[in-house]
C-alpha cells in the first residue's frame, strides 16, 4: 500500500486517475494471489466466487483503503479524504450481477447499503424475499478440474428468466444457481410448472423462502437437497421443494448422529431376522404417522388384524415407550432415519456401479407385496 500511494500521489493532480487505472488491477491481482495463497479462509472463499470477483473485491477495498469515491473508475480522482470512506467502485454489468450474486450467497452478513448500491450497478432491484434455484450439473458430469466452475448456460438462463420472471444467476462451485424473487405461496404451483417447462427433465431444487439478506441459506438447503433428490424424492422426482421435505432434510443433516439415533432405539430389534425386522418396522412406523391400527392397516394395505398382531409384538420389544410421548417421537424420527440412510446407500452404491441389496433396508411404505404375511 505504501508503494502504490507512492507512485499515486508523487503525481500532478491530473495525473492521478491514469496513475489508479494503471497500478489497481495488478497490485489487486496480486493481492489476491498473496492471499489465496498465505489465507485458508479467503483461498476457500475465492474458490466459490471465481478469480474475477475475487479481483474485483480486493480492488474495492483498495479504493476503499485509499478513501477514493466511484468517480476513480470513470478517471475523474479527487484529492484524497482525510477519512476514508466505504465505496463500491462501478462495474459493467456482468461483473456487477457476480459481485451482486457473490455477496448474497455468502453467509457473513452484507451491510444492506453495499447490497443496495451492488443491486443498483447490476440493475436487479433487492426483492423482500427470495428462493434459490439450484440446478445440477449438465449431463451431471463433474468438472474435469476443480478449479474450473462452470458457468450458467445463456440459453438455459434466459429460458429461465422467461419463465419465472427477473433472476440473478451465479455458481456455487459446481451447481449452477439462480436467486429469484420470492412469488409467495399461492404461486407455487404456477413456479413448478414453469421450472418444468424451462428445464425439459433436468433435475433441479428449490431453496425455502427467505429474506434476501438470508439467501445464503436457501441456496445451502437447495443444494443439499439437490445431492439428497433421489433419497427423499424418488428416483422419478425431477424439480423438488426444500418446503416438501424439511423433515428429512433436518433428520439427514448428520448421518452419523441419524445412525446412532436408529442404533439407539431399534436394538430391540437386533435379534430377529432381516425379514420380521423390516416387517415390524414399516408396522410400527405406520402406526406412528398414521395414529391407528386401522389406518396403518389401510396405508400397508394388510387386515387390520396383522397390524394388531405385529403391534402385540413391537410391544413386547419396546414396553414402556410404545406408551411415552417423547419415545414415541424418538422412535419415529429412529425408523424415518433407518430408511432415509438405507435408500442414500442404496443410490450410492448403483451410482458407483455395484447394484447390491442393502441388507435389512426398510422399504417406502406402501409397498404391499412386502406386507401382506400374517404376523411375523
Amino acid at each position: 500500500m505504501c508503494e502504490i500511494l507512492n507512485r499515486i500521489w508523487s503525481r500532478p493532480r491530473g495525473e492521478w486517475s491514469r496513475a489508479v487505472r494503471r497500478e489497481l488491477p495488478a497490485v489487486a491481482a496480486r493481492l489476491a494471489e498473496e492471499l489465496q495463497r498465505s489465507t485458508p479462509a479467503f483461498s476457500a472463499v475465492a474458490q466459490r466466487i471465481g478469480p474475477e470477483a475475487t479481483r474485483t473485491a480486493v480492488e474495492q477495498a483498495l479504493l476503499q483503503t485509499l478513501g477514493l469515491g466511484p468517480e476513480a473508475a470513470a478517471g475523474r480522482i479527487p484529492q484524497p479524504r482525510r477519512k476514508p470512506a466505504r465505496v463500491v467502485t462501478a462495474m459493467p454489468g456482468t461483473r456487477a450481477r457476480q459481485a451482486l450474486f457473490a455477496a448474497l450467497a455468502d453467509d457473513r452478513c452484507i451491510p444492506s447499503d453495499v447490497l443496495a448500491e451492488l443491486a443498483g450497478q447490476a440493475g436487479w432491484p433487492l426483492p423482500r424475499r427470495v428462493r434459490a434455484v439450484v440446478l445440477a450439473a449438465p449431463g451431471d458430469v463433474p468438472s474435469p478440474s476443480p478449479h474450473l466452475v462452470p458457468q450458467p448456460s445463456p440459453q438455459l438462463t434466459s429460458q429461465l428468466a422467461a419463465a419465472l420472471g427477473q433472476g440473478l444467476p451465479g455458481t456455487v462451485e459446481a451447481d449452477l444457481c439462480l436467486l429469484i424473487p420470492d412469488p409467495g405461496p399461492r404461486a407455487r404451483p404456477a413456479l413448478d410448472a414453469a421450472l418444468e417447462a424451462a428445464l425439459g427433465g433436468r433435475p433441479a431444487a428449490v431453496g425455502h423462502s427467505v429474506p434476501v439478506t438470508e439467501a445464503a441459506a436457501s441456496l445451502r438447503w437447495a443444494r443439499r437437497l439437490l445431492g439428497l433428490a433421489g433419497t427423499v424424492n424418488g428416483p422419478g422426482g425431477r424439480v423438488a421443494f426444500v418446503d416438501d421435505h424439511l423433515s428429512d432434510l433436518i433428520v439427514l443433516q448428520d448421518e452419523s448422529l441419524a445412525r446412532a439415533l436408529s442404533v439407539r432405539w431399534l436394538r430391540p430389534l437386533d435379534d430377529l431376522t432381516p425379514r420380521q425386522s423390516e416387517r415390524l418396522e414399516v408396522t410400527l412406523l405406520a402406526w406412528l404417522e398414521s395414529g391407528g391400527a386401522p389406518e396403518a392397516a389401510r396405508t400397508l394395505n394388510v387386515h387390520p388384524q396383522t397390524v394388531r398382531y405385529r403391534l402385540r409384538q413391537i410391544e413386547k420389544l419396546f414396553g414402556p415407550a410404545m406408551r411415552e410421548p417423547h419415545s414415541r417421537f424418538e422412535l419415529e424420527l429412529a425408523l424415518r432415519s433407518r430408511r432415509l440412510l438405507a435408500r442414500a446407500r442404496l443410490l450410492r452404491s448403483r451410482a458407483h456401479g455395484t447394484a447390491r441389496a442393502v441388507g435389512a433396508a426398510v422399504q417406502p411404505l406402501g409397498s404391499a407385496g412386502r406386507a401382506r404375511v400374517n404376523g411375523l
